[in-house]
């Protein structure tokens, strides 16, 4: 089973995707399942429409989606209150921004949101990427905070950051890597090779509709490692993490 870890639906800034056409990609490409949030303005702002979007998608798809769950945690209270009549609509993970939503992944505002998502039993998606407030390495002393939390680095820093996702993933055993975007130099030398990553730490993300998914599926495909290894990456690891 191939299952992306990541893709936005609805309207944003520069591009959109909807519904239909992501579930016409992932049939063209073999993927059986993709998880999905709203574009950058719900993100940021109209959290409600966003995330009535992402849960209708994913009870509208027969299972092929997944919704994620946001909320901008300056609403402090409201924000916790969103999160739950998202995961009652059938939301089943957490995705954060912490540069759209203006708020340093270290500064404490997460906090209610990351104790919400502990009990609900869900992962949290954390986008990274952009400077100063969201990159790998406070992401990391933000996992090692919540080791009981899994914590999937959205993007793994790209692009300028790829630098520092092997030393975050190494830092947080809960950190997983998102392949998205992937320099081979990075996958090859950084991810695989050292032992305390390896293929059971990486999950595969097309992070549609920003990139080309044939590329991003096919990247995967062309690894050279074992067959196990690669189901790992490709919905494996995933899997168990939507599983907990």
């Amino acid at each position: 089973m191939i299952i992306d870890a990541h893709c936005r639906i609805g309207d944003g800034r520069e591009v959109s995707l909807n519904p239909a056409d992501l579930i016409a990609t992932m049939d063209a490409l073999g993927i059986d399942r993709a998880m999905i949030a709203p574009g950058e303005r719900c993100t940021a702002y109209d959290n409600r429409e966003g995330n009535e979007l992402t849960t209708t998608a994913a009870v509208q798809s027969d299972g092929r989606l997944l919704a994620y769950a946001v909320a901008n945690p300056w609403r402090g209270r409201a924000a916790i209150d969103e999160l739950d009549r998202a995961r009652d609509a059938g939301a089943v993970a957490l995705a954060v921004d912490s540069t759209l939503q203006g708020f340093d992944l270290l500064d404490g505002l997460l906090d209610p949101l990351l104790d919400f998502a502990t009990e609900a039993g869900w992962f949290v998606y954390v986008r990274t990427g952009t400077p100063a407030t969201a990159l790998p390495l406070p992401l990391a002393t933000l996992a090692r905070r919540r080791p009981e939390l899994p914590v999937l680095m959205g993007k793994s820093g790209a692009t300028d950051f790829w630098i520092d996702a092997v030393p975050a993933l190494l830092h947080a055993p809960n950190l997983y890597g998102d392949t998205s975007y992937a320099p081979w130099d990075t996958v090859l030398n950084g991810f695989l090779a050292e032992p305390g990553i390896g293929a059971g730490r990486l999950v595969f993300s097309t992070d549609s509709p920003y990139t080309v998914p044939f590329a991003e599926v096919d990247r995967i495909r062309d690894w050279p490692i074992a067959d196990d290894q690669k189901s790992a990456v490709f919905g494996g690891n995933l899997a168990r993490l939507l599983a907990r």
